[in-house]
C-alpha cells in the first residue's frame, strides 16, 4: 500500500506533463481501490473513481506462489499477461524496485523498461532496459526523479491523484452524523512488522487524554488486526471506538479526520497524501526516507531505534521509549499549529 502511495506523486506528474498518454497500472488485486473505486471500469474514460490511469491491470501473485502448478494458475496468469499487452505500452516504469514489479515490467513486453540503479532488491535491475541514478533523499522525490527521465523534463511534485467515491462519501458523512461524531482522530495501531508497532495500550491512553480535547479516536485495522483495535479500544475506557473499513471507505473516513496518529503504515501514507496532519511514530525505519511527505506532520523517533527494514517480530526498543504523554503533546501542538 505505501508503495503505490509513494509512487502516485510521480505518475500524477506524468500525467500532468503527458496528459494525452495512455497510462496503465499493473496493482495487486487487494490494493486496486488505490486507483480505481469499486464498482468502477477498470479502463476506459477517467473519472473521479479513477481519476489517473486508463487502465487498471490487477494481478494475485501471491495466489499465483500458492498454487503455481495449478492449471487454473497458470490460465489466469495467462489471461493477465493478455490484458497487460493489449494496449501495446511504449515504456514500462518499475517504481517499486522489487523482483515481482520489475518481472511484471518485462512482462509488459514495453520495448523500453525504466527503474532505478539501485532498485530496493538488487536482482530487480536484470530486467530493465534502461537504469537510472535516482535523486533525493526520500522515496518520493527519488520516484519523481525516475518519471523526469522518462518524461525527458523536469517534473513538478503533484499532489496525488486520488480517488474519489461521491457514494462513499455520502455514507460516510452519514455515519459519523448518525454517530455524533464531528471531530475525531484516526488511530493505526497496526504495522508491517512487530518492530514497528507502537503498544495498543499506549494508543488507548492517547485517546483518552485526546477525548478530554473533545475529540473522538477512531481505530483502523485491517484484515487479522481485529484483537489489535480491541485492545485499544479496552485500554481507551471507551474514548476510541475501532472500525473495519474497505480501502474505499478508509479514504473517504481519512479525508474527515482532524489528524492522524500511526506508525509506518500504508494508511499514515495515505493520509499524508490527503493533506491530513500526521503525528507518525518510527522505530526502525528512517522517515527521512519513508516519513509522511506533503502534510504538516511531527514525527517521533527515538536515538535508540536502528535504521534496519529486518522484519522483526517484537518491538524496537526505541519505539517502545515514545511515551503516551510525548504523543499526546504532538498532537496537540500539530493541531494548535493548524487552528493557527
Amino acid at each position: 500500500m505505501g508503495d503505490i502511495l509513494h509512487a502516485l506523486p510521480a505518475a500524477t506528474a506524468l500525467r500532468n506533463a503527458l496528459p494525452e498518454a495512455t497510462i496503465g497500472w499493473v496493482v495487486e488485486e487487494r490494493w486496486a481501490e488505490l486507483l480505481c473505486t469499486l464498482p468502477e471500469r477498470r479502463s476506459g474514460p477517467r473519472s473521479p473513481r479513477r481519476p489517473l490511469v486508463d487502465q487498471v491491470h490487477t494481478v494475485d501473485t501471491k495466489k499465483w506462489r500458492e498454487a503455481l502448478f495449478s492449471p487454473q494458475t497458470w490460465e489466469r496468469i495467462g489471461a493477465n499477461l493478455s490484458e497487460l499487452h493489449a494496449p501495446s505500452y511504449e515504456i514500462a516504469v518499475d517504481f517499486q524496485g522489487a523482483v515481482r514489479s520489475a518481472l511484471l515490467a518485462r512482462l509488459s513486453r514495453a520495448p523500453i523498461v525504466y527503474g532505478a540503479r539501485q532498485p530496493r532488491e538488487n536482482v530487480a535491475s536484470m530486467f530493465y532496459t534502461r537504469q537510472v541514478i535516482t535523486q533525493g533523499t526520500h522515496v518520493v522525490e527519488q520516484a519523481l526523479s525516475l518519471a523526469e527521465t522518462v518524461a525527458g523534463l523536469p517534473l513538478e511534485i503533484s499532489a496525488a491523484e486520488i480517488p474519489h467515491d461521491q457514494s462513499a462519501e455520502n455514507q460516510c458523512d452519514d455515519w459519523l452524523q448518525r454517530a455524533g461524531i464531528s471531530d475525531f482522530v484516526l488511530l493505526n495501531p497496526g504495522a508491517g512488522w512487530g518492530a514497528k508497532q507502537w503498544p495498543a495500550e499506549r494508543y488507548g491512553l492517547v485517546a483518552t487524554q485526546l477525548a478530554k480535547d473533545g475529540l473522538k479516536s477512531l481505530v483502523n485495522f485491517g484484515p487479522g488486526e481485529e484483537k489489535l483495535a480491541q485492545a485499544v479500544e479496552a485500554a481507551s475506557v471507551g474514548a476510541a471506538e475501532a472500525v473495519g473499513c474497505t480501502l474505499t471507505e478508509l479514504i473517504s473516513l481519512t479525508r474527515h479526520a482532524r489528524l492522524f496518529i500511526g506508525g509506518d503504515t500504508g494508511p499514515m501514507h495515505l493520509a499524508a497524501a490527503l493533506g491530513i496532519p500526521v503525528v507518525a511514530l518510527f522505530g526502525p525505519t528512517d522517515p527521512a526516507r519513508n516519513g509522511p511527505f506533503g502534510t504538516a506532520s511531527i514525527v517521533l523517533r527515538n536515538s535508540l531505534s536502528p535504521t534496519t527494514h529486518a522484519r522483526r517480530a517484537l518491538p524496537d526498543p526505541g519505539l517502545l521509549e515514545i511515551s503516551a504523554d510525548q504523543v499526546v503533546a504532538a498532537a496537540r501542538g500539530l493541531l494548535r499549529r493548524r487552528r493557527g
